[in-house]
């Protein structure tokens, strides 16, 4: 793999199989095993604490009782002890909530499932552990061996050979250690992820209503992710403790009691670097908190770039991320400093050790003379001890986090699950669903949602439930399938299900596995269900047909069609009952009788099954078999229509209202509402049309990426067939064609047209990163500080180097001085000088860190503002091609490695490269020979690393690209349980589940065992090392002192580590780098014109507000069609025109043009004889208003969504307020102006939006407003409220609005009628409805032309 990987970056497809054992369903069924033991046990101890707590509470109420008699006249104490006899009930309390489910079970289950790897882990590490005692000792000999003029030459070589054996059987327990223990916790996090999926398909609504999905999602990921990263180190517990022992042994042999004053340093270190770690969190916290507020409002400028762009408000956002910006930077300058002092601590912690020990060792007693042997040989005793204390605090925290995931699973995992025995299935019965006398609630402990509900259904009926808004149509629903609490009665159901819920489920995937939903496919059967599900002219459009694949969330699909997939899976499921949730509402009038007609009803495909219709359609009611009205959660009446429409009862209260209702909306909607009392029409005649134009409405699922690319990419319709031309990626799917369809297969099908990908693949870059990058970073930091780090990095290193030296020299005082007595004025020169290079050393690392603190905060300032100034300024088109996850995640994960990741490994990546350069030097310098192997070594260690990085970076890429289909899919079944309840499909889903663990193990695993294979490869070279170095000392033994090969061989001991961490810091490095990449490819798109040019209009302009279209061409993007087709017209002053069309007739792309969201093709548009493309785009933005379609607000106070400059005072901001109708409202609110608005808008009605878009307009007070279609979405009154403020304030200025519903534009002076981009009639209502012809054609339609006439 490793080679294959070299030669090219690896794709899944070169993964392993994996082994039977590894595989997740064979983990999680050994993991369920001992859960289900584990967990039983753990119910009964919780059971049982239950029981004594309530005795307790019990006898603690009686207790209560006697000294409430005994309150009066009760003397001080008494209360004290009444308050804190309070607190403690008050802290149990807290208790019991905290634990009020089984607990302390997880740990013994993952130890009872993987015990034997623990076991087997746990005897690697303690040999390892040992041997690595082994070498010190052996040096010592060695060191013996070179001051020993009468030794023989063999027993020199015997030492190299041992010191050699002992470094690789050393590596090989290491590796074998750290191989069983990454698999382990690679296994108990496919353990614990297979479990949480298990568990969120029987989760019962009480225990699924205290998490939301993300909390779910959470549970997968991050806290499966820590148990994994603590199993890795688990061992560390009893191996650091052990380590630290042994070596103060040997220490303490070598040295006597002066170690404990080493130790005492050591010691201190601990509580310093606890308090630096507390004081570092705390800035984390509060870095965090910054975060998040930016990249919410980095979502929400995303979100409403449009409106930004329309309103040129991009300068007021974008200094209010830089404000957050600048404060989250002051708090990681602040963190950096902290953590540079911690790092001054465990730098200079070898040398204040070993200064020390030594000094109160030669200070003790005149005869303890330092001597190579006891120096080197306690040098590199300490040297072992520095890991095992620097690791300890940093397990211990890692396991307190995982305290808190251990709590989050146990509590998730063990909480209730569905009664599985709620709905009866006993074929004995003759109807098909019997309920009986049963009530239901959604949580065990509430009031009964549905109260007393008897009802029985016999095969094959059509029966519709109706009732008001919250009624409990839907839970009645629930209840059949079983999602409720069922507190008294029972439910027989016979036979299978299908489940339409109310708001579509789609998965992401094609739309025909959509349908199928696992089902075997039958061509004929499939071809029925999608025409008569009105699906055929969607799958026209679709470049894939059936083959395309549906996005995240149904993402790129309206509400409309939606809703007719979710239809289309049952229809195919051939199940024998059918619960349909309202699948009408969100289909237009048109397709909704469709679907009546040739699915649901008496005619309709499932004609002979049984089916359950929750409908507000009043139309479809005389069709069906029998109604039932719901009444506040009670059956009020059972009947057929024409039975309950005589009795008069609270059914025919239901229709009178809905009647109503209807009546207008179709008088002022489009789709015509044949209500019953019409007579029917012929159904043949009506074509469909794709509800991707008209689903706004009718479909609030959408978030506002795939609205906006809706209304963009218009479909076009030719003129008089009603065939579609695909003009702009389709404008509701983006296609994907999976790889391995058939579709690509069929020659000429699978090349995409210009045009048809909407959205590209992200950008995923291969190979090395190129040097440029490295170089942008430095740039960014600064080059001055660049190079002052380099440089005192290097002094730092000069003076470890130096210290080491001096230490050398010293210990050959023993040999100069042996049998006479050691002066003073040496010793103390001696400590000195090696106490001074050591804080020198500590205060360089200090400087370094700080001075790299700063570069990296300000090349963080940099990168960061230059991303966000070019995203800005980057022109729709971008918006349109890219998905905003994209575009967020270079502000939230690329920004957060160039602020924390990159800083970090770059400082240990060079403090690590110096240290390997200085060995080497080192060894050198002492034993000249060595020269010769380094150029081999280097060479082999050159090549060994970049065969390793080349596939190491990939598996890397290839583990994270695999993660997210596990969580996505995860997500996506928690959203969509009840159906998948409903159609019993728990077991295959969690058959995919399995699969997509798989596939990331797959990759996890070969990540693991190539990090070994590299590590393995590695410190044998730095075996070798410590090889050679011994041999040439003992080939030129007697050239060398002592002092010199000792400090060769303790520094060559130190290689290995060295040389591992070098290559793992350059792959991090690498790997980290990329960060500046994507960012530098975001910083170099290409911008819309500029905001402000020289050339500025008059201040006043545009005093007239006239318009002229001179010849104007547009196309959306080059290479594509031309949207608009040499429009030419004149717009007087204050004249309002009306603007209507065809979905895709090219109204929107007009309004995109007068601001140049959209740049002209050819042609120019005046205003007020200013030609708009010469002047600055803020300038011309600034001038116009828009009352957009989709009413968007952001986060933050009404008074910035209003006016975010600060332009006006509040008085203005009153007055606005008062003539758009929302003075009342706002005035009520306790904040007033300051009122916060929830992201989004969320804390507001679409009404009330609406409505402050109006305000937005007011006070912009500019002489041409356009309205996009600004009542699509709001009820019939804030419609009229907004027409009668418009007519009024406005009445001066030139307005342009287009319009769906045609009522809005009969008042107009004059009616623009696009079609195909072109103008076909322009003139004022009247005389186009005498012309009879395309506005005619409409008004009709919409059922206008009788009013019409009639006025």
């Amino acid at each position: 793999m490793v080679v294959t990987g070299y030669k090219r970056p690896l794709v899944q497809a070169d993964m392993w199989e994996l082994n039977e054992l590894l595989s997740a369903s064979c983990i999680s069924k050994c993991f369920q095993q001992h859960t289900d033991t584990e967990l039983a046990a753990a119910r009964v101890r919780f059971q049982h604490k239950l029981r004594k707590n309530k005795g307790r509470s019990q006898t603690e109420a009686s207790e209560k009782g006697i000294s409430n008699c005994l309150k009066k006249g009760v003397s001080q104490d008494v209360l004290m002890m009444e308050d804190k006899g309070r607190a403690k009930e008050r802290k149990l309390k807290k208790k019991k909530e905290k634990e009020d489910y089984p607990n302390s079970w997880l740990l013994p289950t993952i130890y009872k499932t993987f015990k034997w790897t623990l076991f087997e882990s746990a005897l690697f590490r303690l040999l390892q552990d040992l041997l690595a005692f082994v070498s010190p000792q052996l040096l010592k000999l060695m060191i013996s061996f070179t001051q020993d003029p009468n030794s023989y030459i063999w027993e020199g070589y015997m030492y190299a050979v041992l010191l050699l054996l002992v470094a690789i059987l050393q590596s090989v327990f290491l590796q074998q250690y750290v191989q069983r223990c990454f698999v382990l916790g690679m296994k108990v996090r496919a353990a614990l992820m297979a479990a949480v999926y298990k568990k969120a398909l029987v989760v019962s609504n009480d225990t699924r209503k205290e998490s939301t999905v993300g909390e779910t999602v959470n549970l997968m990921s991050a806290d499966a992710q820590r148990f994994n990263d603590v199993t890795n180190f688990i061992h560390l517990l009893w191996s650091c403790p052990l380590q630290i022992i042994v070596s103060m042994v040997f220490l303490w042999l070598e040295l006597g009691p002066s170690v404990l004053a080493g130790l005492l340093v050591m010691l201190l270190m601990v509580p310093i670097n606890g308090l630096l770690a507390t004081k570092a969190k705390k800035f984390q916290l509060k870095n965090m908190k910054f975060k998040d507020k930016r990249l919410k409002i980095m979502n929400e400028i995303l979100n409403g770039i449009k409106i930004l762009k329309l309103f040129a408000w991009e300068p007021s956002f974008q200094s209010q991320v830089e404000s957050i910006r600048g404060e989250e930077l002051k708090v990681m300058k602040k963190f950096a400093y902290v953590s540079s002092v911690s790092i001054f601590i465990f730098t200079s912690a070898p040398a204040l050790v070993s200064l020390a020990s030594f000094a109160v060792y030669v200070l003790v007693s005149p005869d303890n003379v330092l001597t190579a042997e006891k120096a080197f040989t306690s040098i590199s005793l300490f040297n072992i001890l520095r890991i095992p204390l620097a690791m300890l605090p940093m397990l211990i925290a890692s396991i307190v986090q995982t305290g808190v995931s251990k709590k989050r699973l146990e509590k998730f995992l063990g909480g209730e699950d569905l009664e599985a025995d709620l709905v009866r299935h006993d074929p004995s019965f003759d109807s098909a669903v019997s309920v009986h006398e049963s009530s239901f609630s959604w949580e065990k402990d509430t009031e009964p949602l549905l109260k007393d509900v008897s009802l029985e259904i016999k095969p094959g009926r059509l029966v519709a439930v109706v009732g008001a808004v919250g009624s409990g149509k839907s839970s009645l629903l629930s209840a059949l399938l079983g999602e409720m609490h069922c507190t008294k009665g029972f439910i027989n159901i016979k036979g299978s299900l299908a489940f339409v819920p109310q708001q579509a489920w789609i998965q992401n995937a094609t739309v025909r596995d959509n349908i199928l939903f696992g089902s075997s496919h039958e061509e004929k059967r499939f071809q029925e269900v999608i025409q008569a599900c009105a699906l055929g002219p969607d799958l026209k459009l679709l470049a894939a047909g059936e083959l395309t694949e549906i996005g995240e969330k149904g993402i790129n699909v309206s509400g409309g069609q939606k809703q007719r997939v979710s239809l289309a899976r049952a229809a195919y499921s051939q199940a024998d009952i059918y619960l349909l949730d309202d699948p009408l509402s969100a289909v237009d009038a048109r397709v909704g009788k469709h679907l009546f007609d040739k699915v649901i009803g008496p005619n309709g495909l499932l004609k002979n099954k049984t089916r359950i219709l929750v409908t507000h359609g009043v139309s479809f009611l005389p069709y069906v078999d029998e109604v039932v009205v719901l009444v506040d959660g009670k059956i009020s009446e059972i009947g057929s229509y024409s039975s309950l429409r005589a009795s008069k009862g609270a059914f025919s209260e239901f229709l009178d209202t809905y009647a109503k209702e209807q009546n207008d909306q179709s008088n002022s909607n489009k789709g015509v509402y044949i209500l019953p009392h019409h007579g029917c029409q012929d159904t043949e005649d009506f074509e469909i049309i794709p509800d991707g134009g008209d689903a706004e409405p009718d479909s609030p699922l959408e978030d506002t990426v795939s609205l906006t690319l809706k209304r963009e990419n218009s479909i076009r319709r030719s003129q008089n067939s009603s065939s579609f031309l695909l003009l702009i990626s389709l404008s509701f799917f983006s296609v994907r064609v999976r790889k391995n369809s058939s579709l690509n297969k069929s020659e000429g099908a699978g090349k995409t047209k210009t045009g048809q990908r909407l959205i590209d693949e992200e950008a995923m870059e291969k190979g090395q990163v190129k040097f440029s990058v490295y170089l942008e970073y430095m740039q960014a930091m600064g080059w001055r500080y660049t190079v002052l780090v380099f440089l005192v990095y290097l002094i730092q290193n000069t003076a470890i180097i130096g210290q080491n030296l001096w230490l050398s020299d010293w210990t050959n005082d023993a040999t100069d001085y042996h049998n006479q007595t050691y002066p003073n004025w040496k010793r103390d020169t001696r400590v000195g000088v090696f106490g001074a290079l050591g804080v020198a050393q500590g205060f360089f690392v200090f400087l370094g860190t700080l001075l790299l603190a700063n570069a990296s905060v300000s090349a963080s300032r940099t990168l960061h503002s230059r991303l966000l100034n070019n995203i800005l300024r980057a022109p729709m088109v971008f918006f349109d091609t890219t998905p905003i996850g994209r575009v967020v995640n270079r502000f939230a994960k690329d920004i957060f490695t160039i602020d924390e990741a990159i800083p970090h490994s770059f400082r240990s990546w060079l403090l690590s490269l110096l240290a390997v350069l200085g060995t080497l030097f080192v060894i050198s310098l002492a034993i000249p020979f060595f020269t010769i192997v380094i150029i081999p070594l280097a060479v082999i260690y050159f090549f060994v690393q970049r065969f390793y990085v080349a596939t190491s970076r990939q598996l890397h890429r290839l583990d994270s690209v695999s993660r997210s289909p596990i969580y996505s899919h995860f997500g996506e079944t928690v959203s969509g349980l009840s159906v998948i309840r409903a159609y019993k499909h728990q077991d295959r889903f969690l058959k995919l589940n399995e699969i997509a663990i798989d596939n990331n193990l797959k990759s996890v695993y070969p990540r693991i065992i190539s990090n070994r294979w590299l590590a393995i490869r590695l410190e044998f070279l730095g075996n070798l090392v410590v090889f050679f170095s011994a041999l040439f000392a003992v080939i030129s033994k007697d050239s060398i002192e002592s002092g010199l090969v000792g400090l060769a061989i303790s520094y060559a001991l130190n290689i290995t580590r060295n040389l591992n961490l070098l290559v793992r810091l350059s792959s991090e490095l690498e790997s980290s780098i990329v960060a500046v990449e994507r960012i530098t490819e975001y910083t170099q798109i290409e911008n819309e014109a500029e905001w402000i040019t020289d050339h500025r209009p008059p201040e006043k302009w545009p005093e007239e507000g006239r318009l002229q279209f001179i010849n104007y061409k547009v196309r959306y993007r080059p290479g594509l069609d031309l949207v608009l087709h040499g429009i030419t017209c004149d717009i007087a002053s204050s004249e309002k025109i009306g603007i209507v069309g065809r979905t895709g007739a090219g109204k929107s792309s007009l309004t995109n043009c007068l601001f140049r969201i959209i740049e002209a093709a050819d042609g120019r548009i005046l205003i007020d004889d200013v030609d708009i493309s010469t002047i600055g785009l803020h300038d011309l933005r600034n001038r116009l208003t828009i009352i957009p379609q989709d009413p968007v607000l952001f986060s933050g106070t009404l008074r910035m969504n209003l006016d975010p400059f600060d332009k006006f005072s509040d008085e203005e901001l009153w007055k606005a307020l008062e003539l758009s109708h929302l003075k009342d409202y706002v005035a009520g609110l306790q904040e007033g102006l300051q009122h916060e608005v929830a992201e989004g808008g969320e804390n507001l009605s679409v009404g009330q939006r609406q409505l402050l878009c109006l305000a937005r307009a007011l006070l912009r007070k500019s002489r041409i407003l356009i309205l996009d279609e600004a009542t699509a979405a709001v009820d019939l009154e804030t419609d009229d409220l907004i027409q009668n403020t418009i007519r009024k304030e406005f009445a001066h200025c030139t307005v342009l609005t287009i319009a769906h519903r045609l009522h809005s534009i009969m008042d107009s002076s004059r009616v623009m009628v696009l079609d195909a981009g072109k103008i076909v009639e322009f003139d004022s209502p009247s005389n186009l409805l005498g012309n009879q012809g395309w506005f005619y054609a409409m008004a009709k339609d919409a059922g206008l032309t009788q009013e019409c006439t009639a006025l």
